[in-house]
């Protein structure tokens, strides 16, 4: 497994836990969805993954991975080129083979036009393009993605569908926290589902469909009908 999350509790400062009892793993070639309502907890797991959640009773073990967050981040007066090389240096990859890859996906996602620009200028969509592409670049065991389709207009989406259908065949995890629950239905191959700060259910779209009692349901369906159920619950 590239990633197993095994948390009993977790939270922030004092005695506010905000996660309890969330244990699921991403294993090689696999995409996992993270779904759940705003507020679920989606975004403190994603913190606790990457160490930035300090208050954790549990243990999650995580192998080389890329983050991709919701708001993209960026080194100041640092050109799209800059940050490429930059990424470079940090990496023990052959240095000719790094850069036409990179220039292969500048080119993919019509940046090369704009590599000595500073990304912080950029557009949403294309600060986020920038953003998968250092990603990509990277080649990790597990990619680990926040919303990526807020702000990439429906070509850039399908760009990434292909990128992420082609890590898959090299073997990579892709863990993926989306809203946009019709995309994901089609490519995930497994769902972790929370709910206040829980974990509701996981599973491929037929057990979250017999789990949801909505045997032809789609997942926007199961999700609505799941997340009422525990919030009536709670």
């Amino acid at each position: 497994m590239y990633l197993t999350v095994d948390i009993n509790e977790a939270g922030y400062a004092g005695n506010t836990n905000v996660l309890k009892d969330i244990r699921f793993s991403v294993g090689p070639g696999e995409l996992v969805g993270l779904i759940g309502p705003n507020g679920a907890g989606k975004s403190s797991t994603i913190k606790s993954i990457l160490g930035i959640l300090k208050h954790v009773d549990g243990k999650v073990e995580v192998g080389d991975y890329a983050y991709i967050p919701e708001r993209p981040i960026f080194y100041d007066r640092l050109t799209l080129w800059e940050h490429i090389d930059f990424l470079l240096s940090t990496l023990d990859v052959p240095e000719e083979e790094f850069k036409l890859e990179a220039k292969r996906l500048l080119e993919f996602f019509q940046l090369s036009q704009r590599i000595h620009h500073y990304p912080e200028s950029f557009s949403k969509g294309m600060q986020q393009k920038v953003m998968l592409i250092l990603a990509f670049l990277k080649k990790p065991d597990l990619y680990i993605i926040d919303e990526p389709f807020m702000g990439l207009d429906p070509n850039a989406v399908k760009k990434l569908l292909q990128l992420i259908a082609d890590e898959k065949k090299r073997g990579a995890g892709i863990l993926m926290s989306t809203h946009v629950l019709d995309t994901a239905e089609k490519i995930c191959d497994r769902f972790v589902l929370i709910s206040n700060g829980k974990l509701v259910l996981q599973g491929k779209l037929d057990e979250v469909q017999r789990d949801s009692g909505l045997r032809e349901g789609s997942l926007f369906d199961c999700f609505d009908l799941l997340t009422e159920r525990d919030s009536h619950a709670g």
